[in-house]
Parts: C-alpha cells; structure tokens; sequence
C-alpha cells in the first residue's frame, strides 16, 4: 500500500482531518522513533501500513496524509530504550493509542501481549516483551468533528440554583421499561424522552455523568467475571466510551454523545462529567502498556526516586505527572475539548487533591488551579472538586481555591451521624446546615462551594444507610475486604431486609429525614440516581464492578411514595430563595425588623445559648429562617423576599413538645412537612408559643406568609 505523506504540523495533537487529508501529531521527550500504525478493521491483528514518522518539531512527531478521510483507524509503536531503572518503558512490540484519539472503536482484552514484559519472568517487569499486542488492542479512530448543534445553548445554571443528579449512563436505563431495548444502557437512552420528562418531573438541574471517557476493565476483575462498572480506569481523556453507543462503535458514539448533550440542554438541564486525571489504567510497574507509559512514561507519570516504581497517590497504582507542562496541557487541551466540541457545562474531578500536588505535599496554588484560574473557556464553566486522595495530607476538604467547589465530606459525615442519634452534634450540624462557613466563608467563597451529599456512587445507597449496619461485598470476590468498613449507618434495627413493619416505617422516616435536610440545607445538594425510588445494592458499598442488577436502577420495584415525597421537596426548595441564598447568613437583626436573618432554639422556644451547643446528649434544635433577610439581590438587582420559616430538627428516639417562639418572629404558622407522617399537613396551623408534638426521628417545617 502506497499512500503519500507530507511534513504536516506539530499541532493540534492527535489526529485532525482539514476537509483534505489527516494531520497525526504525537509528543515524546524520549523516544527514539515513532511509527504510525493504520488498520482497516478494528478487529485486525496486523497494520495495513506502518509508516515511520521522520518529521519532528520539538518533542513532536508529526506527519500529514493527504486524502485521507474520517473513519480511519490508527495507532503508533514508539521506539525507545527499555530501561525500567530508569523510568524508561519503551517496546515497539506494543500498539499504543493516542492520547489525544477523539474515539476509540473495541474493547482493550488484556492478555499477556498487552503488558511491556514478559508474564511469569522471574526477572518481572525487568524482563522485556516480543509478544505483539496490536490483536488484543482497540483502535483510534479518524473523526469528523462537525455536528448540527443547532441553536445549543449552555443552561448556565446559577450554583444556588443547582439540583445536581449524580448518574452511570448504563445503570440509569438499562432496565428501564419505557425505553426501546436497543437504546437502554446508552447516551441515546438517557437521551430519551422518557429520561429527559423523569429529570425534569423530578426537579434536577444537572446530570452528573459518572466516567466516559474511554476507560478499560481491569484483567483481574475479567479473569472473575466482572468488570469496571463504575469507569474509573481511564485511558482515553477525549474519547467517550464506545460501550454505551447504541449508534456503532466507528466514530457514532461521539455524535450520539452530542446529540445526548443537546436534548439535555433543550430541556435546560446542564452536564457535568466526572474525570479522572489523577491517574490511568496502565497501574504500576507490573500493569499493562496500553498508551501513555510506551509512549513516554517517565514524562507522563510520578516516579519513586528509584524510577522503577510509581508514586500512588490514588490507590490505584500510579499517578499522572501533572506537574509537567506537557502533561498540564494534555489536561486542559481535554477539558476545552469537552467544553468546546462536546458542550459540556463543568466537571468533577476525581481525587482533585492528587492534582494539586507540587512535590508530595498539597499546595492549593499549584500549576494546576493556576492555569485553570487564568483560562477563558475552563474557569467559566462548573468545577468541583473531590477534595482528597489516598496519600498523606490528602483531605483537603475546605481548601480548593475561590471558583471551585468541593464534595463536602463533613456535611455526610454529619449529617449521617446526627440522624442516627449521636452525640454533641448540634454545634456540627448547625454550621453543615447553614452551608459549613467554617470550611468556606474565607477567600470570597459561597454556601455553593459545598456540594452537600449524603450518598454518592461510593458507598452505600440511601435505603441501604438505613437498613445495614456493615457493608456486605461478598459478591465482589474479595471476601468482603474491599469497601469502607465505617459507614456511619444504622439498620434501624434488623440487618438487611425485614418484615418487621415498625422498622420498614422508620427506615422510610429516616429516607425523608435525609432527603429534607439535603435539599433545605445551604449549598449544592446532589442526589444519586435511583437514591428518590429507594434503590438497594443489598448491602453492598463498594458496588464498582457489578455491571448487573446490583447496580442498576430496578424502575419496577420503585418506592413511589418517596419518589412523590423527593419531587415535592426539590421544587419547595427552587420556589423559596431562602433555602438557595447565594450569600452567608448574618445572624443580625435586618433592617426594620427586630428579628435576624437566622436564630436557632431550644424546644422551650427559648434561644439557644453557648452552652446548648455544647450539650453532648442534646439530640433536637430549631431554626429560624427569615424570608426578608435575604441580603443578596437578584438577577436585575430586585431584592429579594420570600417566606419565612421554621424548621424543627429531632434526632431524639423519644417525642418532644416543641414551643414556638414569640410573635415577633411569625403570629401564624402553618406545617407543610412532617416526616413522621406527610398526610393532613396542609390542615394544622399554630399560632406564636403554641406547642407542637414532634414526634421521635423526625423534621417539622413550618412556613409563616407575613
């Protein structure tokens, strides 16, 4: 096969086809050569062509190949020494993908071929490998980056405004009924219109899309039989994953991520990814040669002082180099990407602290914040950041920079533990509540830096907080060693399914409990998927390669009742403002007004004082919400007013009779949550120091119109 190859550009990176021809360019500091593989099927063994790149600009190896047209598959081998001692890595034996492949057709199948020495060596990773990979590798594909966005527009959702909906793109319809079965389990599916009415009847603002970029199952996990559901094994940072497109496995799945994209905007909802920059699925020295460690690994990944070994600072075996230009660029050249092309509207990273790493320690001023900070296109979008990695000093929960907001882990550690009745809380869940200004309210950051949760992904789902005390794995093969065995949960009496009615009933009070204080409290409340229909993993916490009916959303066994109950909540929270402030409360008295914007109490209807806070067996409190001391303005500079309210808060295991306070802060009450007990509410109204009968693990909301 002849084919004529020009010079071509160093830039931009990967494979750009002009409407002529292709442009391929690759960056390596250490090679020695570049080979650039084409494929005429994805499931070849052998190249159709190799042809060895001489043009070089820099570190960049680059060649131009006129006529050549989107849908062509390609991949390199890249020459070098193989020095493991030395952090070099190089084997041309090895077919490696681009890391800047806008699509990836095939699955990567892990066999001995694929790792860059030889399986079973007693020299190990020392030991080098003439064992051809390109059988067991996908391969990149050529796309054509044009799409008919219409009049897309980004929702650009206000962060106070913010109902964030956290979601695996298979796990979400894959069992959905409604949905036509081609299209279930993919970024078609969730484009449906039986999706789209569900989120929309449902409040939420914003998906959160648990991984896609192209991420590959772990060889340990296929050689059981599961897999890595959950997509935190990335190799491809501007690929989407080819394993939920219903359209074709050539280049379709970009389109039908963009057309996903464009009916969730058409209905105003925004998207969020969730991306792992951290680090990539090739592991340590002992794991496969997939990409970036043949092409130049001791630039692209933190190395130990002795450059065999990787510094892991995610638990998973290895760490990206962020701290190198290079590799800095590769970042954001992905994030633009995804905003720019695929119109995405923020992101949540993953293990953020791992990227904020200079040396070994945390610096929250690191290249990495700077450069977002200064960039036109990233810093105007949503970033939130997982405040922690698994390396020393890595929880870093409170100290992201002004722009970021951050999952907050002390709201669902709190939260979790005043519910189930511990001690000395109230102080705690006083400031979790009132969007944790102990965390935030420094450097010009908002209530909206905390993403408030009380589940997400990793973990328990909320029926299963409430109905285990100790996480049941057993179905992941590691003899339930795996998962966090301090889960702040209570079974509320029976481990596991029961019959026993009293517990079923306080198991669905403790689900409301949760929701109410989730969506009334200050910050960005996120909610998982399938959490609102009372979805079970049977225990299990750490679901993240069970790609079945453990994980995915069962539709027919939903919980209608608490569906109904979350619906009502979201949208009570986005119609009253005072639960969505932009700004801090103040605890002054407003203007005209002999009462504060906020003022907590005792069930006495007393305030509270220094040493109520204290007060390590005190299990109840309520709040003062006062609609008129909202200080921020809106949108067109209008003031701000909404009703007032009363929240009463009882994590007691016995009643309490609860006096309202004086006339002063509200004449005439009127309850429109109990979640003890959700019917007849609209008809019990209460006048100043009356008494309310709060029943045990419980919330009352009371709302004044004055």
């Amino acid at each position: 096969m002849q084919i004529e190859v020009y010079p071509g550009m160093p830039f931009p990176l990967g494979a750009t086809w002009d409407g002529h021809g292709v442009n391929f360019a690759l960056y390596t500091e250490c090679a020695t050569g570049v080979t650039l593989c084409l494929f005429n099927d994805i499931n070849d063994d052998t190249e159709t062509l190799r042809l060895n790149i001489t043009e070089r600009s820099g570190h960049i190896w680059h060649a131009y190949i006129p006529n050549m047209k989107p849908g062509q598959l390609y991949a390199y081998r890249v020459d070098g020494p193989y020095d493991p001692g030395n952090g070099m890595r190089f084997n041309a034996n090895k077919l490696l993908l681009d890391p800047n492949a806008k699509a990836i057709g095939g699955e990567i199948l892990l066999s001995d071929a694929t790792y860059g020495y030889e399986i079973g060596n007693p020299q190990e990773d020392l030991s080098f490998s003439k064992l051809d990979s390109a059988a067991a590798m996908p391969k990149c594909i050529v796309i054509d980056p044009g799409f008919n966005w219409e009049d897309d527009i980004n929702p650009k959702i206000p962060l106070h405004k913010t109902i964030i909906y956290e979601l695996h793109i298979k796990g979400f319809t894959k069992l959905h009924q409604s949905i036509p079965e081609q299209l279930r389990g993919t970024y078609a599916g969730l484009a449906h219109p039986e999706s789209i009415k569900y989120l929309k009847d449902l409040g939420i603002t914003t998906v959160e899309l648990m991984p896609v970029h192209y991420f590959i199952n772990d060889r340990a996990l296929t050689e059981k039989g599961l897999s890595n559901y959950w997509g935190y094994n990335t190799i491809g940072f501007f690929a989407p994953a080819s394993k939920y497109s219903s359209s074709g496995i050539d280049g379709s799945q970009v389109n039908e991520f963009k057309a996903m994209v464009k009916e969730l905007h058409k209905a105003g909802i925004e998207v969020i990814l969730d991306v792992v920059f951290n680090h990539t699925a090739e592991g340590n020295q002992m794991g496969p040669t997939l990409s970036f460690k043949g092409i130049d690994n001791a630039m692209y990944y933190r190395l130990a002082d002795d450059k065999r070994y990787y510094n892991d600072y995610t638990g998973t075996g290895n760490t990206l180099n962020a701290r190198l230009p290079p590799v800095l660029r590769l970042i954001m050249d992905s994030l633009r990407y995804w905003i720019q092309e695929m119109h995405i509207d923020g992101f949540r990273f993953d293990l953020a602290a791992t990227l904020a790493r200079e040396l070994h320690e945390v610096d929250r001023l690191s290249s990495f914040f700077d450069i977002i900070y200064q960039d036109p296109i990233i810093s105007q979008v949503k970033l939130i950041a997982e405040p922690w990695d698994v390396g020393d000093g890595g929880y870093q929960v409170g100290n992201f920079p002004a722009g970021w907001s951050e999952w907050n882990g002390k709201y669902r550690d709190c939260m979790r533990d005043f519910w189930r009745g511990s001690d000395s809380m109230l102080g705690e869940f006083a400031e979790r509540f009132t969007g944790s200004s102990d965390l935030y309210r420094g450097d010009s950051r908002r209530p909206t830096a905390s993403i408030n949760f009380i589940t997400a992904h990793d973990g328990f789902t909320l029926a299963d907080l409430v109905s285990y005390n100790e996480k049941h794995n057993e179905a992941n093969g590691e003899n339930n060693n795996d998962g966090d065995s301090n889960n702040r949960s209570w079974n509320c009496g029976a481990e596991g399914p029961t019959d026993n009615q009293d517990i079923i009933n306080l198991r669905k009070k403790q689900q409301r409990n949760f929701l109410t204080t989730l969506f009334l409290s200050q910050g960005v409340p996120m909610l998982v998927a399938g959490d609102e229909i009372g979805r079970s993993q049977q225990g299990n916490n750490n679901a993240y390669c069970q790609d079945n009916e453990i994980s995915w959303i069962n539709w027919e066994k939903a919980d209608h009742e608490l569906l109904e109950f979350t619906k009502m909540l979201i949208h009570f929270c986005k119609s009253h403002p005072v639960f969505c402030r932009r700004g801090w409360f103040q605890g002054q008295k407003i203007r005209a007004s002999n009462t504060e914007d906020i003022a907590w109490f005792k069930p006495g209807g007393d305030k509270m004082t220094e040493d109520d806070w204290t007060n390590g067996f005190a299990k109840s409190l309520a709040v003062y919400l006062n609609g008129k001391g909202i200080h921020s303005l809106g949108p067109k500079g209008e003031k701000i007013v909404d009703d007032s309210f009363y929240l009463i808060f009882n994590a007691y295991e016995g009643n309490i009779k609860y006096k309202l306070p004086d006339a002063k802060y509200g004449k005439n009450w009127k309850k429109i949550i109990d979640t003890d007990n959700m019917a007849g509410n609209e008809a019990q109204s209460f006048e100043a120091t009356n008494e309310i009968d709060v029943k045990s693990r419980s919330i009352v909301v009371l709302i004044n119109h004055e």
